[in-house]
């Protein structure tokens, strides 16, 4: 497992809590719109400059009454084996866990559920279960084994041991309204569903970083449609 960044301080990716974020390198989707290449793509993930775990361990023990969470996020985290050794550590210094993933890894996210290494889970639902082969750049590839482990993680995070949420990015070419119902309906009920605004900066298909739509009435029609559904439901 390799550290490919560390932003020290956030106030919005962990609700309620003032966190830092740890980027682990690697990951098992490309997502065209994804913006962080150089997490994804091999070529640039040796370009990378890594952190030292036990530098970063050091970090969380400086910091230790100033920061109260660490946001693990990628990348895809899940495609370590040795994520829940390093979950623990950062749990042994004192800190609570957030994990962002994309799901696809449920025998992972049962793990670290059972053994209580994580305290809020963010997973992102890439699309409507037809289409996600493609909208995770695997068109073409059997889809059963893919649709199994997301509706596997998506089960699993309903039982409701952590707090969770899901959430959709809103991608122009690749979701529509009618798609966002789809994934609703699949989805509810549910805790909380956000609906996120695309960002068209160094995507990993440069033509996608071309594309400037503004969204917002079409996200506000989806999240006035999902609303009933979910404890929560809100734009970013």
């Amino acid at each position: 497992m390799k550290i490919g960044g560390l932003q020290r301080i956030t106030l919005l990716d962990y609700p309620g809590h003032l966190a830092c974020i740890v980027f682990l390198t690697g990951c098992n989707f490309r997502c065209p719109w994804c913006y962080s290449s150089e997490l994804v793509l091999p070529d640039k993930i040796a370009k990378q400059p890594v952190m030292a775990q036990d530098d970063f361990y050091d970090f969380l023990k400086k910091r230790k009454g100033q920061l109260e969470g660490v946001v693990v996020c990628g990348g895809e985290p899940t495609i370590n084996p040795d994520l829940p050794d390093f979950c623990r550590q950062i749990k042994k210094i004192g800190y609570k866990i957030k994990l962002d993933t994309n799901g696809s890894n449920p025998i992972m996210l049962q793990e670290l559920l059972k053994k209580r290494l994580v305290d809020y889970v963010a997973m992102d639902i890439k699309a409507s279960l037809e289409k996600y082969p493609m909208a995770v750049g695997f068109e073409g590839c059997a889809n059963n084994y893919l649709a199994d482990n997301i509706q596997k993680s998506v089960a699993l995070l309903k039982q409701g041991l952590v707090d969770y949420e899901f959430r959709t990015t809103f991608v122009p070419g690749i979701h529509t309204k009618e798609d966002i119902a789809d994934i609703v309906k699949w989805l509810k009920p549910a805790k909380k569903y956000f609906l996120q605004y695309f960002r068209s900066e160094k995507t990993l298909d440069p033509i996608f970083s071309q594309i400037k739509v503004d969204l917002t009435e079409e996200i506000n029609q989806c999240l006035a449609m999902a609303s009933p559904f979910f404890e929560i439901t809100q734009g970013r």
